[in-house]
């Protein structure tokens, strides 16, 4: 009873001793935790909830550390509901306080997300035995309470497998190489130095992201030399851009080049530097939301 008025203290929703919980949380038996992502652009950690949906903790490569959590449930909210996370111990460690992560809003017919800050809390509640639960009324009926549990058995092994995940993330996004621009020197297909560096982002994101569906390459030079002889440059830049991209594993329908010689300039002609601007090619990269 101590621990209930504990709990009931804190939580902002109307609880009451009297009111029905409803609660979903993997026994012993049934929590089994996997990782479902694990590779240089994308770690995922997964934990079902019986009869409820599961739990999914994700990062993506990129400059910062991020995490997202989500509850995804099979039913989404039917409308916007307030929830409390909480850090509560499981049945078999008695007499330990519970504490909370973090106030939360569930978005009308979305998962249930929880910030950053709170999510690598919720990871470290889970190691050390802790089980992350959810607190909110039914939707369909306020007057019934839902408690959701993420079990911490045999979280560690897979938790540890996750983190050499985490270590292993490029320290650049999607969103960083989804717009590239590279330059050449004058006349032919050399790349500039600071060019083949982007050039290789793009080429080790791309050999590990197998979700991008589409890449245009549109290449061009400036306006020395002759008209249909630029037009034949552009072209072979393009085509050498491609063939880096088949060669990290993007199917050649996916590519589509095209050269457009000295045609469609973002600077004059008039000095070395722009010049060297014009001398281009721009990759855009897409894939599905």
């Amino acid at each position: 009873m101590r621990l209930w008025l504990i709990l009931t203290s804190l939580l902002l929703l109307p609880f009451s001793v009297n009111a029905d919980l409803r609660q979903y949380v993997a026994s012993l038996e049934e929590s089994q935790w996997r990782l479902s992502g694990n590779n240089p652009v994308m770690c995922r950690l997964e934990h079902d909830i019986p009869s409820y949906g599961k739990a999914v903790f994700t990062s993506y490569a990129g400059k910062d550390h991020n995490l997202n959590f989500s509850l995804d449930m099979w039913v989404k909210p039917d409308q916007v509901t307030q929830a409390k996370l909480m850090s509560m111990a499981p049945a078999w460690r008695p007499g330990i306080l519970s504490k909370e992560i973090t106030e939360l809003t569930y978005q009308k017919y979305f998962s249930g997300e929880v910030p950053r800050n709170a999510a690598w809390s919720m990871l470290a509640e889970l190691e050390s035995g802790m089980q992350p639960t959810f607190y909110y009324a039914d939707w369909y009926n306020e007057s019934n309470k839902i408690a959701v549990g993420l079990s911490a058995v045999n979280f560690r092994r897979q938790y540890s497998e996750f983190k050499s995940c985490l270590a292993s993330l490029l320290p650049y996004s999607f969103e960083d190489i989804a717009f590239t621009v590279l330059t050449y020197e004058s006349g032919g297909t050399e790349l500039t130095r600071y060019a083949k560096s982007q050039i290789a982002k793009v080429q080790e994101y791309l050999a590990y992201d197998k979700n991008v569906d589409l890449v245009l390459i549109d290449a061009y030079t400036d306006s020395y030399g002759g008209r249909s002889a630029n037009q034949r440059v552009s072209e072979q830049r393009a085509d050498s851009v491609k063939e880096l991209f088949v060669a990290s594993g993007i199917g050649q329908n996916r590519i589509h080049t095209l050269g457009h010689g000295e045609r469609r300039h973002v600077a004059s002609n008039q000095t070395i530097d722009e010049r060297s601007r014009n001398r281009r090619v721009v990759i855009r990269i897409s894939k599905p939301l």
